[in-house]
């Protein structure tokens, strides 16, 4: 292994950065952008290295390392960048493949005894690819996960492939997003952060509203003293599960102006925030309260961080190599 090239091994330092993100972001869905700055510098330094001794080569090896290098980060780095614009997935999800395809524009050698690693190799040759649809395959393991688990409990239905019943009292320690409004299935449904954010700003807790939904849905209760909604992570606040939170028995004062076509004073609440809460409409959240306040259980996304499988394929590609390109040759597809 020690004889594989020296920035190649540099490059493994990524595996367990990436390890301990996908951890950080199963427990709290938030990554530090601080997280993302050394492998930023490492990419640039082993590039670096790697670009010079391709210029000392020339020929084919300088060209071969000019597509590469386009490749990874002409199209795959923006593409975290597109997706993270669409809403695809969050801006940690997209500051990891923009990493991945610094570091990662090539495929990787490691030396050992009786061969090397990884075992394949595409004919790209692209890694940052290769790890990004390794990353897409290992994602569609989840919703598999999720039909077998719901199809023993009995629990058959089109959800059952995205989503899991919770009890409504414990949603709002939940990470993920509601599938349900008042009309019926939705994939669009409110985000939990959102639903922590709103609540910590009226200083509610999910439990208060249940109580007396009528109260709370009328504009008129909004209070004009008001909590910091924090960015929804269940630690960045306090509890908003039970009980009460510190102003939520006061009366509203008189002084804020009112509006009185909005339920819930979901419009007023985006308003006032200096934040998107994640996409959240008026509508989203009204829809998402109101089914909150009336129902006992409802299904809602857990929503795998994508950052989980990437740290994933990451691991396969180094070991293995590109899953997709295997099953295509199986099926005698590939090149």
């Amino acid at each position: 292994m020690l004889s594989s090239p020296p920035t190649d091994l540099l490059r493994l330092s990524v595996v367990p950065v990436f390890l301990w993100a996908a951890y950080r972001d199963i427990q709290t869905r938030r990554v530090r952008d601080e997280l993302w700055a050394p492998l930023l510098l490492l990419g640039v330094v082993a590039l670096a290295v790697d670009g010079l001794a391709a210029v000392a080569v020339g020929g084919p090896r300088l060209q071969l390392f000019g597509i590469h290098l386009a490749v990874s980060l002409g199209i795959v780095a923006p593409l975290g960048y597109v997706f993270w614009r669409l809403g695809g997935f969050g801006g940690a999800d997209a500051k990891a493949i923009i990493v991945l395809a610094l570091v990662f524009p090539e495929f990787p050698v490691y030396l050992l005894a009786n061969g090397s690693l990884p075992l394949t190799e595409t004919p790209l040759g692209v890694f940052s690819m290769t790890v990004l649809s390794n990353t897409v395959l290992v994602g569609l393991v989840s919703p598999l996960l999720l039909a077998a688990r719901n199809l023993l409990a009995g629990r058959i239905s089109l959800t059952m492939f995205v989503g899991r019943p919770a009890d409504v009292p414990d949603v709002a320690s939940a990470y993920g997003s509601l599938l349900e409004t008042p009309d019926g299935l939705t994939r669009r449904g409110l985000d939990l952060d959102a639903l922590r954010m709103y609540l910590r700003w009226r200083q509610l807790t999910l439990a208060d509203v249940r109580r007396d939904p009528g109260r709370y849905r009328s504009p008129v209760s909004l209070a004009n003293e008001t909590g910091e909604p924090t960015d929804g992570a269940l630690a960045a606040g306090p509890d908003v599960t039970g009980g009460s939170l510190p102003g939520s028995d006061a009366p509203a004062p008189a002084v804020r102006p009112i509006d009185a076509d909005d339920p819930w004073g979901a419009a007023a609440f985006l308003a006032a925030i200096d934040s998107s809460a994640y996409g959240t409409t008026p509508e989203q959240l009204r829809a998402g309260l109101d089914v909150l306040a009336e129902r006992e259980t409802v299904w809602l996304t857990p929503g795998l961080p994508f950052i989980v499988p990437m740290a994933v394929g990451l691991v396969v590609g180094l070991l293995y190599g590109d899953l997709l390109y295997a099953l295509l040759a199986i099926v005698g597809l590939a090149p």
